[in-house]
């Protein structure tokens, strides 16, 4: 039996990938992997249980240990839904850094992979192309100029009542497109065959919609 067929969807942080990859997998019918939210639930689990986000086998530890699970749109830490709680900036810029960790990395690399089932799935985060699902049948290298990501990031944490500039959002871009494109576990980059994907003037709806047609041409 072959194996259920993938899209994998990269790009920086605030380029819209989330939603991109939800309006795709709708229209396809597929399942979502958001692999974001399982280095944001580590890095949530780690400030809690007061570990430093550069004690590697202590925040290994936690993330072969996850205790989480996803019903459909919610995320839950053992019994609690933590939805909202790791989408906080500090859950962020935990996640950011625990995500640099390679043992991090490699702990939940097969808890990724276990999201591909029939019929499909849409992937979506900083390595699905280049290490997750490298026999993906497309990738796509998602992005926007920084100005763009941070207007974006900016109109999110404001509709949540969350105080933030823009100038500290475009500071803190910068510092993390720079820390996931360094990394030495999986950095941040187009994958090879990669199709390069510039959202800077288009809504989601009308990128979703180009990755759907993509994907449609190569089945």
């Amino acid at each position: 039996m072959s194996a259920a067929p993938v899209i994998a969807i990269d790009g920086p942080s605030a380029s819209g990938k989330g939603t991109v990859a939800e309006l795709a997998a709708s229209q396809l019918g597929f399942h979502y992997l958001d692999s974001g939210a399982l280095y944001r639930l580590v890095g949530l689990a780690v400030m809690r249980g007061g570990i430093a986000t550069s004690d590697e086998a202590a925040a290994a530890a936690v993330a072969g240990g996850l205790p989480a699970r996803f019903e459909g749109d919610q995320v839950y830490l053992r019994d609690e839904r933590v939805t909202e709680a790791i989408r906080s900036e500090a859950c962020s810029a935990a996640a950011s850094l625990v995500a640099a960790l390679p043992r991090v990395r490699r702990a939940l690399l097969e808890r990724q992979r276990a999201f591909r089932r029939p019929p499909g799935l849409v992937a979506e985060g900083r390595d699905m192309g280049s290490v997750v699902f490298p026999d993906a049948g497309l990738k796509v290298f998602l992005t926007a100029s920084i100005e763009a990501r941070a207007q974006r990031r900016y109109k999110q944490l404001k509709d949540k009542g969350i105080a933030a500039t823009l100038s500290g959002l475009l500071k803190d871009l910068q510092e993390r497109d720079a820390r996931d494109a360094s990394r030495s576990a999986a950095p941040l980059k187009q994958s090879p065959g990669a199709r390069l994907l510039d959202t800077t003037g288009m809504s989601a709806g009308q990128a979703a919609a180009q990755i759907v047609e993509w994907f449609r041409r190569v089945e």
